[in-house]
């Protein structure tokens, strides 16, 4: 698909900052909420609250990878082995983000339960596929979780390098 644009149109910003926003903030409350005790006002709203967040931001992932499938977008800027990399990292991250969404809903879902998303509708649960499905989901999970903030780390890192060390217009395409 040709480059045609010098900035990423309007859709394309609010879905990335968004979507950075849910990822840091669903990785700080499961963080915290692992700690809760069953005696914890928020032993079961912090859940609630993380799965229906995570639910939302699978759609919005999915709606995002559509976007981009069909909807032009600036060029990378920066040198040949920069560009690849991009290209690397992007990828990594959609596939890190449906792989979290998948071992969450893995997790979610091992006793037969649905999820309930924000009390508007519950996504079904197909039960248990694997022996101590919980228990390995919530350890995949867990590992993908730090990769995918690690990643998201080195791109926003990757992002200000262009801003203040390349004066290149990266980080301003998406402002």
């Amino acid at each position: 698909m040709p480059h045609l644009h010098s900035q990423y149109n309007p859709i394309a910003k609010v879905i990335h900052w968004l979507s950075a926003l849910a990822v840091f903030t669903l990785f700080v409350v499961g963080y915290w909420m692992v700690d809760l005790n069953y005696y914890s006002e928020w032993y079961k709203i912090a859940p609630h609250w993380h799965k229906s967040i995570g639910l939302v931001l699978l759609a919005v992932t999915l709606f995002r990878i559509v976007w981009k499938l069909t909807h032009s977008s600036p060029e990378i800027e920066g040198a040949s082995w920069e560009k690849f990399s991009a290209k690397i990292a992007h990828t990594l991250l959609y596939i890190l983000l449906i792989a979290v969404f998948i071992s969450g809903y893995l997790i979610s879902t091992a006793d037969g339960r649905g999820i309930e998303v924000f009390n508007w509708f519950t996504l079904p649960g197909l039960g248990s596929f694997f022996e101590n499905q919980e228990d390995i989901a919530g350890e995949v999970h867990f590992y993908l979780t730090y990769s995918l903030i690690g990643l998201a780390l080195l791109h926003a890192l990757a992002a200000l390098k262009h801003h203040f060390i390349n004066k290149d217009n990266t980080l301003k395409k998406m402002l």
